[in-house]
């Protein structure tokens, strides 16, 4: 299920990051993320401004240094921290006085193996796909952008390990599902 929710997260950000111009999310973290009623993932309150306001930049010359752009490599980079998140079921804010990225740094720097984080109530995992899946969160949190994965070769790796398609990550068809289609259509 977690996997399912993952890449569905991927898929989504992949697609947007293939528009033209690319659209990022100003703010992913797990509050944007929705769950349909069969856990198929979908990313919202995406912020349109930012592309605008890029553009406006870009065409005056001008710079604005307190409007923060939403980037693409910002998006790998968040998208690595949900994911890491969800394998270990650690909350994304400070619990008993210790945040996430000092919790996760032993992982982070080689100095922990990821399956001593995994989330304990997980029954079972495996743990060939989790070490690939643990290199894929790392080339995410890079902490150079430049050197981070796209968003299509991100997809791309968690495709191989999960073999989930595109299509067996969307929402399967229900009447809640066509009602939210509907709504958003108007």
């Amino acid at each position: 299920m977690r996997l399912r929710i993952a890449i569905g997260m991927a898929y989504c950000l992949e697609h947007m990051h293939q528009l033209n111009p690319p659209l990022a999310h100003s703010n992913l973290n797990s509050l944007m993320i929705s769950l349909t009623e069969d856990y198929a993932s979908k990313i919202s309150n995406f912020t349109f401004s930012n592309g605008i306001i890029a553009n406006e930049m870009e065409l005056s010359g001008k710079k604005f240094p307190d409007v923060p752009l939403a980037l693409p490599e910002s998006d790998v980079y968040n998208f690595g921290v949900l994911l890491f998140e969800m394998v270990t079921g650690r909350l994304p804010y400070p619990v008993d006085d210790v945040s996430l990225e000092d919790w996760a740094s032993d992982y982070l720097r080689g100095y922990q193996p990821l399956r001593e984080k995994v989330d304990p109530t997980l029954e079972s995992f495996e743990e060939e796909k989790l070490e690939r899946i643990g290199e894929v969160i790392k080339s995410c949190v890079h902490p150079d952008p430049k050197r981070r994965p796209t968003m299509a070769e991100v997809t791309g790796r968690l495709r191989e390990i999960t073999s989930l398609t595109p299509d067996a990550a969307i929402p399967k068809l229900s009447p809640l599902w066509w009602a939210e289609l509907e709504i958003l259509s108007t």
